[in-house]
């Protein structure tokens, strides 16, 4: 079959100056006519796109119910996808949360390590004055006599006399 440029053009949806183009370069030839045979065209652009919208009108209408199927399926899958987010967040956070705990928890061991150190530390000191003081009370090398505890009696108390 053979059409005219401007049929052509808009049958395969390409613009009149691209196929004088194709023309001029030798890769499509016209007829003595000027006219173009489809075949040409179809060699060089494939098949028209008026056949393709057809072809897929009617591919379109098996397809419907396989292409509803597939959208529940792509819903599905987004809303699970946007569930995971979520839940990759909240995790994200718990694990920031923790962090946190941990690094104020060193900070009050850190604390308390200083705390217990000058505890430590006065303690020592404390020790130290009361050995001084032990040592300077401590009985000189010499021995002593003993001393004899003292006994002390009680005396009988005095009677009274009812006359003198």
């Amino acid at each position: 079959m053979i059409i005219s440029v401007t049929k052509a053009a808009k049958e395969w949806g390409v613009s009149r100056t691209t196929i004088y183009q194709k023309v001029n370069d030798g890769e499509l030839s016209r007829t003595s006519d000027k006219k173009i045979d489809t075949s040409e065209m179809i060699r060089v652009f494939g098949e028209p796109v008026s056949r393709k919208r057809t072809e897929q009108s009617l591919d379109s209408a098996d397809n419907t119910h396989l292409n509803s199927q597939t959208v529940k399926s792509c819903t599905a899958l987004e809303h699970q996808l946007e569930l995971e987010k979520l839940k990759n967040e909240h995790l994200r956070q718990q694990v920031s949360d923790q962090k946190q705990l941990i690094e104020n928890y060193q900070q009050q061991i850190g604390q308390l390590n200083k705390t217990l150190e000058r505890a430590n530390a006065s303690i020592h000191d404390f020790a130290q004055v009361r050995l001084l003081e032990f040592k300077q009370f401590e009985p000189d090398d010499e021995p002593q006599l003993e001393q004899k505890p003292t006994i002390i009696t009680p005396t009988p108390p005095k009677k009274k006399r009812w006359f003198f």
